[in-house]
């Protein structure tokens, strides 16, 4: 069963006539009644007595009214539907981030796209590495701020990347507070709280271990500001992006020999989103 034949159905109901639905519909007579024949033989009835004066409907022509004018009636609701969500009046966008995003205003790009589409409704998820990644390609989240030590995952799209550099974060009174660059040999056995979990406590760990050098992780945290608090108690040092350092104001140092960075990717499924939001949303994030 087609929904046109279902419209050209309604048509004859509408007129009385073969004649006044195919004008209705714009549509030659022999075609609409094409169609109707067509719709008979799918249902298994016959749904007009045709006379040579007038077309009545039949006991099964009468039941299908009622269930034709619903199916009608949800195919307008459902272009209505299609096309606020094309026209972004109303729609759905669901992005991830890491904790440690630091080179995007990620709060004020999302004020702005909303000041522009206040219909369409925004979900943002924080999470960690692996989740977010699985979310983008199950489909749950359309974008997701990810950080890479090296190139993106070949499953995703990169739509913009920015480099953080990450630093050594540690208390006052440390020994080396007031240093603003540090060796990563200078800290062989140093106790550290871990951001647990996470794709930058991986980074660390492998980084220590290419060079040969020893970590006492004395704690974890899942969450970055208890991450500072930690180390403001004087439990360990960290690494940590440097703007989030210098957010904190504890003391905190390049490191160097070697260097340490990662590569934050805006990334989704496709090189276009097929969700209209998303693609705006996109663009407020990469302008």
């Amino acid at each position: 069963m087609e929904l046109r034949q279902l419209e050209h159905f309604l048509a004859v109901v509408r007129n009385g006539s073969f004649t006044g639905a195919a004008r209705e519909v714009h549509v030659v007579q022999s075609a609409l009644s094409s169609s109707i024949r067509k719709l008979e033989a799918e249902l298994g009835a016959q749904l007009f007595e045709r006379t040579t004066r007038r077309v009545l409907l039949t006991e099964a022509g009468r039941a299908l009214v009622p269930m034709a004018h619903r199916i009608a009636a949800d195919v307008i609701a459902a272009r209505g539907e299609v096309s606020a969500v094309a026209g972004l009046s109303r729609g759905h966008v669901a992005i991830g981030t890491i904790q440690a995003l630091t080179d995007v205003d990620l709060p004020g790009r999302l004020g702005a796209f909303r000041r522009d589409h206040p219909g369409v409704r925004i979900r943002v998820r924080q999470g960690l590495m692996p989740d977010l990644m699985a979310s983008v390609g199950s489909g749950e989240l359309d974008l997701a701020y990810l950080a890479f030590d090296g190139p993106l995952a070949e499953d995703l799209v990169s739509f913009a990347e920015w480099r953080q550099e990450l630093v050594l974060l540690c208390h006052p009174e440390h020994r080396l507070s007031r240093r603003r660059r540090v060796r990563l040999a200078e800290l062989d056995d140093e106790p550290f709280v871990d951001f647990s979990g996470s794709g930058l406590q991986e980074l660390v760990a492998r980084r220590f271990a290419e060079v040969g050098i020893r970590r006492d992780p004395v704690c974890e945290a899942t969450h970055m500001p208890l991450l500072i608090e930690l180390v403001a108690a004087g439990l360990g040092v960290s690494i940590v992006p440097r703007l989030i350092a210098e957010r904190s104001g504890l003391p905190h140092a390049r490191v160097e020999q070697p260097a340490l960075a990662r590569s934050i990717y805006l990334a989704g499924r496709l090189p276009e989103p097929v969700n209209p939001a998303a693609r705006a949303l996109l663009q407020h994030l990469v302008d």
